[in-house]
């Protein structure tokens, strides 16, 4: 039999390391090409990894919760073929791309793996006078490139029941448990260290964790989330004055690389932020006979989609909003399209999927991009391109029933604009005669944050009143567009 270890792929955008939060195999499971066997969390997104080979599963080299740098081996396969093992298994070196087997076919996914025409490791100088056998064996190899994971355990695993150590209901410090069961406590907000394990091997079950959630309720002891740290922040998940009176959760993922992002992008641009409070009762009214629209039935329609397209229109009469700071090369790099942000809270932190060339799109692609976008981000699937090569966003702080704030510039960008509550106001209205009257109007505030060093106030207040104007009269639009 030939045994093929998968490494933990290069997922691109700079990111070199991975947490593994859910796997979808177990040893033994039979496997078929691109089969999804393993969830991971990057500092983005999370993304399903698929396999390259048939075969059955031997081994799973890494437990759920560790972080692991790229190129660390994570699963080995049995492809029930001839050969060989060990240039099939052998691991490659974290940070390198490893060089396909003879007769196997390696799968890039998309985004991930080695660039075209890379198909190979370039061979070191001096390769012909190492021998072979000098190479570290396949279980130095993954000591070396995850040392969390116990070299001893393969060994450790012998048919003979004189052979097996008592169960401790644990290896290296985690609880054993299958994914299925790991995800039903990480749905119950049950830390599975405190489950009593009933299964052979120390296993925890499925009625394990159920027990334990019934007996948490019945005396009333307060339930933690999953010790991987994944799941919403703790003040959503513990009740407070519950538990410890204090908990530390570990940065990383998603918010780690978004807390990075904001520091180096608040004392790097020098942010000026810009308000308008405006009438957007007309908008109102065009988002509810688009809402009866037989062309938008299928879509979601939301006073967040006029904005995207008076943004669109915005930018198009003020280029200059649309640019970039290049500090390298001592320019200004102005974009001729605009790859629109939309910022989304998730359980795992800010991310900001853009819209790729939203300045070419109608209102209906519009609204459609935006519902996927949102879904898919909600989801926690959003991919790093999807978040790559931005040009403007707009956060959406109205949702939460917020009036305004002062946005901090996405990194890349020179512009962000906030979108806040629309609320039932009294408005001073003049009829047509000039006569002013008080009226009961939809009302709201727009903000905008800009890069000061390319963006005067000139002409970020221009955009921002071109904004505000559409949103007062979306047939302002018919006029600019």
């Amino acid at each position: 039999m030939a045994i093929k270890t998968f490494n933990l792929p290069d997922p691109g955008e700079g990111l070199v390391e991975a947490e593994i939060v859910e796997w979808k195999v177990s040893p033994g499971d039979t496997v078929k090409v691109n089969d999804m066997v393993l969830e991971i969390e990057t500092a983005k997104s999370l993304v399903e990894l698929p396999i390259p080979w048939a075969g059955t599963v031997k081994e799973l080299l890494v437990e759920v919760g560790q972080t692991i740098d790229v190129g660390t081996p994570i699963i080995s396969i049995d492809d029930g073929l001839g050969g060989d093992d060990a240039p099939a298994a052998a691991p490659s070196i974290p940070g390198e791309k490893a060089a396909p087997s003879e007769g196997a076919s390696e799968a890039i996914l998309v985004g991930y793996g080695a660039k075209a025409g890379a198909t190979a490791r370039r061979a070191r100088k001096g390769m012909a006078s190492a021998p072979v056998a000098a190479a570290p064996t396949e279980t130095e190899q993954v000591a070396a490139a995850a040392p969390v994971v116990e070299p001893s355990a393969p060994a450790a695993r012998v048919e003979s029941p004189t052979a097996v150590a008592p169960s401790t209901g644990a290896v290296g410090g985690r609880p054993k448990a299958k994914p299925p069961v790991r995800k039903l406590a990480k749905d119950l907000g049950i830390d599975l260290a405190a489950v009593t394990a009933s299964g052979a091997d120390g296993i925890i079950t499925r009625d394990d964790v159920t027990n334990h959630a019934t007996g948490s309720a019945v005396n009333g002891a307060a339930v933690q989330g999953d010790s991987a740290g994944i799941t919403t922040p703790t003040a959503y998940r513990t009740p407070f004055g519950a538990g410890e009176r204090e908990e530390r959760i570990p940065i990383k993922g998603v918010r780690k690389m978004t807390a990075q992002a904001m520091v180096g992008s608040a004392f790097t641009a020098p942010h000026v932020t810009e308000w308008i409070t405006i009438d957007v009762t007309k908008t109102m009214e065009l988002v509810d006979r688009l809402k009866g629209s037989r062309e938008f039935t299928d879509v979601k329609v939301t006073p967040l989609l006029v904005l995207a397209k008076a943004l669109v229109l915005a930018v198009r009469r003020n280029p200059g909003m649309n640019a970039t700071w290049d500090e390298a090369n001592q320019e200004i790099v102005q974009k001729n399209y605009v790859n629109l942000g939309i910022a989304a809270a998730t359980p795992r932190g800010l991310i900001v999927p853009n819209i790729k060339d939203a300045h070419a799109m109608t209102m209906l692609e519009l609204a459609q991009a935006i519902g996927a976008l949102t879904a898919t981000a909600r989801e926690g699937r959003t991919q790093p391109a999807e978040m790559s090569g931005g040009t403007m966003t707009i956060t959406n702080v109205g949702v939460f029933g917020v009036d305004s704030g002062t946005p901090i510039i996405n990194p890349g960008e020179s512009a962000i604009v906030c979108f806040g509550a629309i609320r039932k106001q009294p408005w001073v209205v003049t009829d047509a005669d000039g006569n002013d009257e008080i009226a009961i109007r939809h009302v709201t505030q727009l903000a905008v944050s800009f890069d000061h060093r390319l963006i005067d106030g000139e002409l970020g207040s221009r955009f921002l009143s071109d904004l505000a104007a559409i949103l007062a009269d979306p047939a302002q639009a018919l006029v600019w567009g």
